[in-house]
């Protein structure tokens, strides 16, 4: 342990600029991921062609290795940050698109004709009836998203971006045990401080109807 942390500590290694450059990546990609995820789940949503055909390009999507696609748009987007950025809100959008498509049409129509009835405005139903119903679901999906993300972004040294995947590649190539861990760490328990953040988010967005009828079947079954 004493050997990652010189090696960390070392200012040569400049451990402060590819922290700040593999937080800007992640940050970037998961908020472009979030906006168009979002907007592209609740625009399919009112079509059940359209989300058929979002949920089976969505799967698409995930079934295309990261590293592949990142040596494809090579010759088009070149080295270092773009590509990255491209290829990892490719891999975050599917995630919150799927979460944000099944939320909106899992909603039952009685509700929304309910609160039609009641003389509520279309703004009014989405804002204090469809969203906090949905948000739980959404912010689990960007949950999926933020963390796979955090864990793919070290691959983007394979094609000059900056970040801690620098020092995996570098110390797979020079079989350096020391450097592999001092990229590999940070990216663990960063992933782990949002994986936190973001089950207590989902919690706090739940519904307080809706938290008691998850805790009502609990309760029965002990």
């Amino acid at each position: 342990m004493n050997a990652i942390w010189n090696y960390i500590a070392d200012p040569t290694h400049h451990f402060g600029d590819q922290t700040i450059a593999y937080l800007q990546i992640c940050a970037f990609t998961i908020v472009v991921a979030i906006l168009i995820g979002v907007t592209l789940g609740v625009a399919v949503s009112r079509s059940a062609v359209l989300g058929f055909i979002a949920v089976n390009l969505s799967g698409l999507m995930r079934a295309i290795p990261v590293i592949a696609f990142l040596i494809a748009v090579l010759p088009y987007l070149g080295l270092g940050f773009t590509p990255a950025a491209v290829a990892l809100i490719i891999l975050g959008i599917p995630p919150i698109l799927l979460n944000t498509y099944t939320g909106l049409r899992g909603i039952n129509s009685a509700i929304i004709d309910a609160a039609r009835g009641m003389g509520m405005t279309n703004w009014q139903i989405i804002t204090r009836v469809q969203a906090p119903l949905v948000m739980p679901i959404i912010a689990a999906g960007i949950r999926t998203s933020s963390i796979q993300i955090i864990a793919t972004a070290t691959l983007a040294a394979f094609i000059g971006a900056d970040g801690y995947g620098v020092y995996i590649v570098d110390g797979l190539y020079n079989l350096n045990n020391t450097e592999i861990l001092a990229g590999a760490i940070p990216v663990a328990l960063i992933a782990l401080v949002v994986e936190i953040f973001m089950e207590i988010l989902q919690r706090v967005l739940t519904p307080a109807g809706l938290r008691e009828q998850q805790r009502t079947p609990q309760a029965q079954a002990s």
